[in-house]
């Protein structure tokens, strides 16, 4: 009898393949990817274009070194690296974004089987390696170019500051305030969320959880709807719940999975952002819960009719 094949999902009955759903998340993040240009300038441009050919230059030699069969067609390194690049802020050296994408493509992703094989988003796990290594550059984030500010404070730093200038709701919502390249417009990101729910490549409930209980948590400890509302549209919250928490491979293949998973990124984000010094914790949240998405899915997991 021949040996079954078996290979990472999305499978042929499925309707779509591993290139289409890439290529479907790379055309939802150009919404991103061109407010970014506008608003940061040039330099966001170049950050974009280092990380994306870093991405695949390393995925083609570690193939070529190893002797596997060629993956860069499928476009997952271009995703890594366009991901990567939009959670970096243009305050961060080209040779800094080059160093965390070889980490994220050649120890996160390729060491550990290439794409459908690695434990946490490249992405994500490569952003904060680069948080630790480059804290200086990494942390925090640029003003927009059309922004009169004298200082780089992000919206999550002056949130709590008593005198501080906050920007409007509006002008969180376009991007006019400070952060990385890709999670300031808010719009942009909308439009690449209904891209993806009308595509069916991902589904509502992660994003709409994950953020639903930031929200609720800060309504609930701040008893302000305002702050509560600030803390959703401030940081990365978007650009992660949107595109990062929703990945095939590090998240949960189960419905109630999928809902825990988002809901422990909620709680463990408004834990960081809360309590702890860092500003940020969506990086963080989104990195332990994928090393505890195999426990989800098996507690969650649906036992067959007659089965023990």
């Amino acid at each position: 009898m021949d040996r079954p094949i078996m290979s990472a999902g999305p499978h042929i009955h499925s309707g779509a393949s591993g290139r289409r759903i890439m290529l479907d998340v790379i055309l939802a993040l150009l919404p991103a990817a061109v407010a970014g240009v506008v608003l940061f300038g040039l330099q966001a441009l170049w950050i974009m274009l280092t990380c994306v050919i870093c991405c695949v230059a390393s995925e083609f030699l570690f193939n070529l070194c190893a002797r596997r069969k060629q993956s860069v067609g499928d476009l997952s390194a271009v995703v890594t690296g366009l991901l990567l690049a939009l959670n970096l802020s243009t305050k961060v050296p080209l040779w800094q974004c080059a160093v965390g994408s070889v980490f994220a493509i050649v120890l996160v992703k390729c060491a550990f089987g290439g794409m459908g094989h690695n434990f946490a988003n490249p992405a994500i796990t490569a952003r904060v390696f680069m948080l630790m290594a480059f804290t200086s550059t990494v942390a925090g984030g640029a003003i927009p170019a059309a922004v009169d500010a004298v200082s780089s404070a992000t919206p999550l730093d002056l949130i709590g500051v008593e005198g501080a200038g906050l920007p409007t709701i509006g002008q969180m919502f376009l991007g006019l305030r400070g952060g990385a390249i890709g999670e300031t417009c808010i719009l942009a990101l909308l439009v690449g969320f209904a891209y993806l729910l009308l595509r069916r490549v991902i589904h509502w409930q992660t994003p709409v959880i994950f953020i639903g209980t930031v929200f609720v948590c800060y309504l609930i400890a701040t008893g302000s709807f305002s702050t509560a509302l600030y803390e959703v549209l401030a940081g990365g919250l978007v650009l992660g719940a949107v595109f990062m928490a929703t990945d095939y491979t590090t998240t949960p293949i189960t419905a109630e999975g999928r809902m825990l998973f988002a809901l422990g990124c909620g709680l463990i984000t408004f834990v960081i952002r809360r309590f702890c010094v860092l500003p940020e914790g969506v990086s963080y949240s989104i990195l332990c819960m994928n090393i505890l998405a195999p426990w989800l899915e098996r507690w969650t997991r649906r036992k067959p009719l007659g089965g023990v």
